[in-house]
């Protein structure tokens, strides 16, 4: 179910899902630890005698976000109850608290008596073990705690501060549900502790006045020990809960707008998600320098494992987002993590992925084959560290910053990347980007041969002709490889992958693969290569799903979450976001002109029309019904969007000074420009 309003600050991440209940509570990390364990963290009220948890029919629910912030804006109404209710969220901006405000309204015209509870099943480090929940006299409020994981939960209303009702029980042992079923009633049993497999359940009197509206605040402080949470709690008290809302919004109001790009030469949907993509992006960046792919506990249902790690070809990708908007810090964190992960002895390159922390996390990629030893890479993640690093460096031109990089995360993976190669000068077989299958990929090669020419460039720069003049001809021996033994002539298409064969000969794999897009995008090719024109005309024809939904799928017959085996000429699979914006890409990368540049649009605004009603995008979509499927949201989404429109807007600013040089203006088909893409 998607995650359709994350809030966080980089420390402590919080998801909702589509019934605006809270799902995964990330703690001291992003992505390390989830202290809920994916379950659900349920919200209700009760009003005159009538009660309905919120996912419960009946409720009218708008999930949105208060224009360019982080701050939710999240309309429940109830006509059964009665009752209308509007909720703000936020992590603050500066400290690991959730707070959350809300305002009930009656719609009767009479007095109401109302009662909301919070649920709180938290199995702490994803784990219930071990848990404790008390209720504590010195500051009114719930703390639920293991080890160095402290969780105080407390409230204000318009009257006084400090919980008034709670219910503290076990959960899931013994027959037990938990303590939520006690709310049903209105009445909570005020027991003072429980351990073990506990929860708690938190419960705020409102006296509504007819056709009026009353108000209370809650929050969760987070913190390493009792003391830590207490002094959370005095300073939420101190500063006032609505304070802190309102200082965390104006943050990320300052923050998504501080290059000031003007984006209206784009339609206003796709000018508001290019904001909104940008803040969800942050939610999923750990202030350590890991870029999650991911944070959507309900993927593990299918496979035991989630996303909430870094894969440093994603993160890379991401960065160059960062980068492209200015958010040179973020991007900086970045590297410094990517260092982290290659550890003291620094082989020149990544393994699968990483935790928040730096440490190698789970893979399924072996490091024996056939009897035979093998490297468990994919070597794309190495070449586009060292690409987006030098994309930071011309932005930012940070010296300092570059000089303690240089021989860790320029210098050792571009020699081993040079080692890793065949006789033909090819890279050695690894696994491709979508982790599926093991060769020698057009994409690894692309970003291999992107990644020596940026090696080259920053050997240049630092004084090392010898190394710059290897790693350049390194990059050129292997663009011809490509085009040699990658480029089928009769079809004229590029294989997605090739796999060696005794004599130096390899076996081609022509399935159509999005991931060819890289042939242009990492400078190994020029976007006007004829090659390059034939390769991604054919992949847009072959790819694009033939349904009211449309989009691009990754490749033919995906396999991955497939919904259509049948039709596959019509659905080759799952439109993907970032299958479909490398078109757009594409098309902004080689327009002259701009009206051949408003030709992308139309795949900007397919991801308008995808996003949920909050912006949120996810991986893939049903290519019937166009609803979410994996992981929502999907980090690498946003950032695909955000570069795709940066580039758009550089690229229009670059035509439109072309444009009044030479003939004035030029008119823009508007309207022409949808047939272009379903």
């Amino acid at each position: 179910m998607p995650r359709d309003i994350p809030v966080g600050n980089g420390e402590l991440l919080v998801t909702f899902d589509r019934f605006y209940r809270i799902r995964d509570i990330y703690y001291p990390n992003v992505g390390r630890f989830n202290h809920t364990d994916g379950h659900i963290q349920r919200f209700g009220a009760w009003v005159d005698g009538k009660f309905a948890w919120v996912e419960e029919p009946g409720w009218h629910r708008e999930l949105r976000y208060s224009p360019d912030t982080l701050v939710t804006d999240v309309l429940l109404r109830h006509e059964g109850l009665g009752v209308e209710i509007r909720c703000s969220d936020a992590v603050d901006a500066h400290e690991p608290v959730l707070l959350r405000r809300c305002v009930v309204r009656d719609l009767t015209g009479h007095d109401r008596d109302v009662r909301l509870f919070n649920h709180w099943d938290l199995s702490i480090r994803g784990t219930p073990v071990g848990d404790t929940a008390n209720y504590d006299p010195g500051t009114s409020s719930v703390v639920v705690y293991k080890d160095d994981a402290y969780f105080l939960f407390n409230s204000c209303d318009e009257n006084k501060c400090g919980i008034d009702n709670w219910a503290i029980g076990t959960k899931r042992v013994g027959g037990a549900e938990g303590t939520w079923r006690d709310a049903e009633d209105g009445q909570l049993g005020r027991n003072a502790i429980s351990q073990g497999s506990v929860d708690a359940t938190i419960g705020i009197n409102l006296q509504v006045p007819a056709g009026g509206s009353a108000y209370v605040s809650m929050w969760l402080a987070c913190g390493r020990s009792f003391q830590e949470v207490k002094a959370r709690n005095q300073r939420v008290l101190e500063l006032g809960p609505e304070r802190m809302i309102s200082r965390t919004g104006a943050y990320w109001k300052l923050w998504v707008s501080k290059e000031g790009v003007d984006a209206s030469p784009l339609p206003a949907g796709v000018a508001d998600l290019f904001k909104r993509s940008q803040l969800v992006m942050r939610t999923q960046i750990d202030n350590g320098g890991a870029i999650i792919a991911a944070n959507d506990s309900d993927i593990t249902q299918f496979g035991g494992d989630h996303y909430s790690y870094c894969w440093p070809r994603d993160g890379a990708l991401v960065a160059y987002a960062l980068i492209l908007t200015g958010q040179s810090e973020l991007s900086r964190g970045f590297f410094r993590y990517s260092e982290r992960c290659l550890g003291d002895a620094n082989t020149g390159f990544f393994l699968h992925k990483y935790n928040p922390v730096g440490e190698l996390a789970s893979s399924w990629h072996p490091w024996m084959l056939e009897g035979q030893k093998i490297l468990p890479i994919q070597q794309d993640e190495t070449a586009l560290v060292v690409w987006a690093l030098r994309k930071h460096f011309e932005a930012f031109k940070d010296v300092e910053f570059i000089k303690g990089l240089y021989l860790p995360l320029v210098i050792k993976p571009a020699e081993f990347l040079l080692r890793y190669r065949d006789a033909n000068g090819l890279p050695q077989p690894s696994w491709d980007l979508w982790e599926e299958r093991r060769g020698v990929h057009t994409f690894t090669v692309a970003a291999t041969i992107g990644a020596l020419r940026a090696a080259s460039l920053f050997a240049r720069d630092f004084g090392d002709p010898d190394r710059a003049g290897l790693f350049r001809e390194g990059a050129d021996r292997m663009a011809e490889a490509m085009t040699t033994h990658l480029w089928h002539p009769e079809r004229k298409r590029f294989a997605r992958m090739v796999t060696p064969l005794p004599g130096g000969t390899y076996r081609l794999d022509m399935t159509s693969d999005s991931a060819n897009f890289a042939l242009w995008a990492f400078g190994a090719l020029g976007v006007h290569d004829p090659m390059v024109e034939a390769e991604m005309e054919g992949l847009r024809d072959t790819l694009t799903c033939r349904t009211h939904v449309g989009g691009c799928a990754r490749y033919e017959r995906d396999y991955y979450h497939q919904v259509e085996r049948e039709k596959v000429e019509e659905i080759p699979g799952n439109p993907w976001v970032i299958c479909t914006l490398w078109q757009a890409q594409y098309l902004i990368a080689r327009a002259d002109n701009l009206a051949e540049l408003r030709q992308a649009v139309p795949f900007l605004e397919w991801s308008v029309a995808r996003a949920e009603q909050s912006g949120v995008l996810a991986e893939q979509y049903n290519p019937h019904t166009g609803d979410p499927i994996s992981v929502s949201p999907l980090t690498w989404s946003h950032a695909t969007f955000v570069i795709v429109v940066t580039e758009y807007l550089r690229k229009f600013e670059q035509l439109s000074r072309r444009a009044k040089r030479s003939e004035g203006p030029i008119e823009m088909p508007h309207e022409a420009m949808h047939d272009q893409f379903p």
